[in-house]
């Protein structure tokens, strides 16, 4: 029999081999719909491969990826965008001369079916407008409409690349360091935005974060990742309390 409700995500026996070097082994995890689940690890622990997994960006060597109950893993990245993933890096992708609007105009217009291309530029009041100034709304931008994408604090880039997601219909999100070169007075704000957001929309978030205080108070869950493969999963106070994690990732014993 089927599960009713399958997870928004799960991976199964996911690995990666390149060559001598394994990058991942053996990852299993299970994420409900409409969790905020934070993955941590030591630097070259996996995180952004694992994100690279499962968004397409590299074939796995092992395992498999579900999303809804649909099987993903031979997907191409747009299969999985249209599929309703969506990912940020940690560097801005973004169109830096285009304006607050006009970015996520075009991904609501790209979800509709319509061209991406900046040299079809839609009028600002059709329907991928008005999907557009929701979004926008949404991640507290309506009043940067008109600012151009490369102007914007670090803080609002995060936010506007939040938008640009939801404008695609992504329904689980992958977030890669969102707090990287957010100004420390911004910290705060962006961390507000993505709780209200998750909230407001109900929408599944994987968090790569090295903030770690800042990842713990607002994550519901936390994966831990150590040379490619998950030692612990669970809240976070149990996490941070976990004599495996403690030694492998804070280098100390419990």
């Amino acid at each position: 029999m089927s599960d009713p409700t399958p997870p928004a995500l799960r991976i199964s026996g996911l690995g990666l081999q390149i060559g001598a070097a394994t990058i991942l082994k053996d990852v299993d995890l299970d994420v409900a719909p409409g969790a905020l689940i934070g993955v941590i690890g030591p630097n070259g622990a996996g995180k952004t491969t694992l994100f690279n997994a499962i968004s397409g960006i590299v074939r796995p060597t092992a395992g498999s990826i579900e999303m809804g109950g649909q099987d993903i893993t031979r997907m191409t990245v747009a299969q999985r965008a249209r599929a309703g993933l969506g990912r940020t890096f940690q560097t801005s992708s973004l169109f830096p001369g285009l304006t607050v609007f006009e970015n996520v105009q075009l991904a609501a217009r790209a979800a509709r079916g319509g061209s991406y291309s900046l040299l079809r530029a839609p009028r600002r009041a059709d329907e991928a407008g008005e999907v557009a100034r929701a979004r926008l709304d949404e991640v507290g931008l309506s009043h940067k409409l008109d600012a151009r994408a490369g102007d914007i604090s670090h803080g609002d880039k995060r936010k506007l690349e939040i938008a640009v997601l939801l404008a695609m219909r992504a329904r689980t999100m992958l977030l890669d360091e969102p707090m990287a070169g957010v100004a420390s007075g911004d910290v705060a704000g962006l961390v507000a935005s993505i709780r209200d957001l998750h909230a407001a929309t109900g929408c599944t978030m994987l968090m790569v974060e090295h903030h770690i205080e800042v990842l713990m108070g607002l994550v519901e869950k936390v994966a831990v990742l150590h040379f490619g493969t998950i030692i612990a999963f669970d809240t976070p106070d149990r996490v941070m309390a976990d004599p495996l994690v403690q030694s492998a990732y804070l280098g100390s014993a419990a």
